[in-house]
């Protein structure tokens, strides 16, 4: 490692002990690098901001995020929690397959995990605790729950690895389905054998004359995932400009047709989304000055060389990925992982002729898993933040459903036909 990579590196993980936020501390880190280099900020600023400004899919970001503040006001989670009560109340862990239920809907209106946590995710955690449900035991589900959001689309990790891998988002979106309900089905059955091991209480179902009524409340908020997808299967919309119809068809629900939300309600939620967009910019801004970094030292290439000199499998070197990945989500933000890491992992995988939308869905389950496992998992501060549960009753909790999501990314490691039937049925890929 040269000197110059490596105050790069100790530039970066010595502001983030002190608490820097993770943005500032990928520019400062960059910077330092190119101090030392010697080279020309100016070069690097510019070629940093054309990659950013030649990317209309970044665009997307901010919709989706406005999107997901939009749908957190008002009676759409009210909708959408009595239609999922109606349809599980009555199963064995009722509420708990409510809970994964509700999260697969929010799930295909946001693309963030920490939203959904914080969002329904508190609501959902106080129901189950006043049903008898333990504390760690309702906040540890959620917390796995959420982690559907970034693999249902729409998915802001998945466009993000778009810009980075050069990839449809798309086919992404497509990719991330199956997958997607392989989790939730396997969360609902750990619920149910939990729910007879422990003897969880069951929920309240509603009557058969009632379901239309309910279904029919929900019926415009369940349209908004079938409205961004299909039009941008059909055509009539990018991903980027179906971003900007999402957020557009939440506004219109929440302040046209609900109207249960004021005007300040609408001003806090796009204050909001103003703030998440900047601090997400700041970090790809960050991400894309240290990969300039990485990319002039070489450190993609030696590292291909190194992982085909050890004549791995694809299928090996995925492993490989998972464990790496699985380690460092214990220690490092996601979002570094996907952008410092993944760039430096994709030549690799193009050598070894792995699908990159398939790379794609393995990668950001793997960070999912990251986001669970102690002692840095984001999602435990979150919800131990938004329902005042201990941290230490999450993580007690929390490493079963560790395993859960576990043996779904094995499954979708082994079986790249998870990942790939659907975007090559639907003609999105070869």
């Amino acid at each position: 490692m040269s000197n110059q990579l490596l105050t790069l590196v100790v530039a970066f993980v010595a502001l983030g002990l002190m608490r820097v936020p993770i943005g500032i501390a990928m520019l400062a880190a960059g910077v330092a690098y190119l101090l030392v280099k010697r080279a020309d900020p100016g070069l690097a600023a510019e070629q940093v901001m054309n990659a950013m400004l030649q990317s209309d899919v970044l665009l997307a970001i901010p919709m989706f995020i406005l999107c997901a503040q939009l749908i957190g006001v008002g009676s759409i989670g009210d909708r959408l929690m009595t239609l999922a009560q109606s349809l599980v109340g009555r199963v064995p862990g009722g509420l708990g397959h409510v809970n994964v239920l509700v999260n697969v809907v929010f799930a295909s209106m946001s693309g963030s995990a920490v939203a959904d946590a914080a969002g329904p995710g508190a609501v959902l955690v106080r129901l189950m605790r006043q049903s008898g449900y333990p504390a760690g035991f309702a906040a540890a589900l959620t917390a796995a729950a959420a982690t559907l959001a970034p693999i249902i689309p729409p998915s802001i990790p998945f466009i993000l690895y778009a810009v980075i891998a050069n990839v449809s988002v798309g086919a992404l979106f497509a990719a991330g389905i199956l997958p997607g309900i392989l989790i939730a089905v396997l969360l609902m059955a750990s619920v149910v054998y939990q729910a007879k091991r422990r003897d969880f209480p069951r929920g309240e179902g509603i009557s058969l004359a009632a379901l239309p009524g309910v279904l029919g409340r929900s019926l415009l908020p369940l349209g908004l995932p079938v409205l961004v997808l299909g039009g941008i299967r059909v055509g009539a919309f990018t991903p980027t400009e179906g971003a900007a119809v999402a957020a557009l068809y939440a506004l219109l629900l929440v302040g046209a047709i609900y109207r249960d939300v004021g005007s300040r309600d609408l001003y806090e939620s796009f204050r909001t989304a103003l703030t998440q967009s900047a601090s997400v910019m700041t970090i790809i801004m960050g991400a894309f000055l240290m990969n300039y970094a990485i990319a002039a030292e070489q450190l993609p290439n030696a590292i291909a060389a190194l992982f085909l000199s050890l004549d791995l499998s694809a299928t090996g070197f995925l492993v490989g990925v998972m464990v790496l990945f699985l380690i460092l989500g214990c220690f490092i933000d996601t979002t570094v992982m996907l952008l410092v890491l993944v760039p430096v992992l994709l030549p690799t995988a193009r050598a070894l002729g792995i699908d990159l939308v398939h790379f794609g869905l393995v990668v950001t389950v793997n960070m999912m898993v990251g986001m669970l496992t102690p002692p840095y998992g984001v999602l435990h501060f979150v919800m131990a933040g938004v329902t005042g549960i201990p941290v230490r009753d999450i993580i007690r909790e929390i490493w079963f459903f560790c395993w859960v999501l576990l043996a779904a990314l094995l499954a979708l490691v082994f079986i790249p036909e998870i990942t790939l039937w659907l975007p090559r049925h639907l003609g999105l890929m070869k």
